[in-house]
């Protein structure tokens, strides 16, 4: 998570965003998605990936395992290509695309509905759908649940539509985990390690980082999670 505006993640920038006041509890409210929705609630996600990847790639591309990896390969190029500059740039293009394009696939679309229902949207008073929100149990027994879509419109981002979806989202882990017979009710979100602002929501509601994956040694998505 994208996106809590982006993903996981998800993508979040996480996720920058227009200044607003927080919207009251009243005039905000999450339900299941409606077919109609589908392709405005695509957009949003789309939009949050967006948002993050060029943060992502910056920071896997700068590493220095990466950059020898470049070096090299615009070496070799130099045998083969008559331009230096094309030999340069080639290598760092295509390790831009393959990680934008490996984002999307991600975070970019809309998982099959799960055990735990939804896909879910954040709608407000007005009818507009300013969020959504997928859940997926856990791999093993144990694990809780995981939030595998977080995106919040970039147009009604800093208002509290993330921490609406994420008090929503520990709601219906712990009904989840009540009915699976579950000892303890657990909520992981992974979040992209250039998502600041999704971070750092996190750790004001109680989550803790706790491992993640990236390539070459270095993380790139890192996974948050709380005993709920």
């Amino acid at each position: 998570m994208q996106g809590a505006r982006r993903l996981l993640p998800s993508g979040g920038r996480g996720w920058a965003g227009g200044l607003g006041t927080t919207m009251a509890p009243s005039h905000l409210s999450v339900r299941e998605m409606r077919e109609d929705e589908k392709p405005l609630v695509l957009e949003i996600l789309k939009a949050g990936i967006q948002d993050t990847e060029n943060r992502v790639a910056l920071h896997a591309l700068t590493r220095p395992p990466a950059l020898l990896l470049l070096a090299a390969a615009s070496s070799g190029l130099r045998f083969v290509l008559a331009s230096f500059a094309l030999a340069l740039l080639l290598p760092v293009f295509l390790a831009v695309a393959a990680l934008k394009l490996g984002l999307r696939a991600r975070w970019g679309s809309l998982p099959p509905p799960g055990g735990l229902g939804g896909p879910w949207v954040a709608v407000r008073g007005s009818g507009d759908v300013c969020g959504v929100l997928a859940l997926a149990p856990g791999t093993n027994s144990g694990d809780g649940a995981r939030v595998t879509r977080l995106s919040v419109s970039r147009w009604h981002r800093r208002r509290g539509v993330g921490r609406r979806l994420l008090a929503f989202a520990e709601a219906r882990a712990r009904a989840w985990a009540g009915g699976m017979g579950e000892p303890q009710a657990r909520l992981v979100v992974p979040v992209a390690v250039a998502a600041w602002g999704v971070a750092g929501l996190l750790e004001s509601c109680g989550y803790q980082a706790e491992g993640g994956w990236g390539c070459m040694g270095y993380t790139l998505v890192k996974e948050f999670s709380k005993d709920l």
